[in-house]
């Protein structure tokens, strides 16, 4: 896939990812969490290049910071989240300011990364890019399904006034 192609790709996963965040939505139990953050990485492992071979060992240890980095991230997201269970039992989350937060730090870090491999002559494609961008997104959404469990108490309508994080009608 070209660098082009793979731009358009990162930009649109985190368009949507983004937009969708700041709004209400339903969190999927199933088991398709996954599939968008394992496109990424097929996508990405199959691009040649992902590291650099006149830099090899500069370059695997980059590729590992952009990993915890994303890793790191989607942790923060999910934590940053807030989760609620509606009447009918089903689970759901919405970014909150601190999610905000988390994506501007998380968007810094990743400039700052980019810029020392710039400074180390190591070449960087999108494909690192897009596993960093799958750890975020696999972990996330992992955690938000650990969080939405069964089990978790469901709120009644009393309870849903007494919930600063809750700005949405039932």
């Amino acid at each position: 896939m070209s660098g082009l192609t793979n731009a358009l790709v990162i930009c649109a996963v985190v368009a949507l990812v983004v937009v969708r965040q700041f709004k209400a939505q339903q969190i999927g139990t199933d088991r398709r969490w996954w599939l968008i953050p394992a496109v990424l990485v097929f996508l990405a492992v199959r691009e040649p290049g992902l590291i650099d071979p006149a830099h090899r060992a500069a370059a695997v240890a980059l590729l590992a910071a952009e990993l915890l980095v994303g890793l790191a991230m989607g942790a923060a997201w999910a934590r940053t989240s807030h989760v609620w269970t509606a009447q009918d039992g089903t689970a759901w989350s919405k970014g909150t300011k601190a999610t905000a937060v988390v994506w501007a730090a998380g968007i810094g870090l990743r400039a700052a990364l980019y810029g020392a491999g710039a400074l180390l002559d190591i070449r960087q494609g999108s494909a690192s890019l897009m596993l960093a961008l799958a750890a975020t997104l696999l972990v996330r959404s992992g955690l938000l399904v650990l969080r939405a469990g069964p089990g978790r108490a469901t709120y009644g309508v009393a309870d849903l006034a007494h919930d600063p994080m809750r700005k949405e009608p039932v």
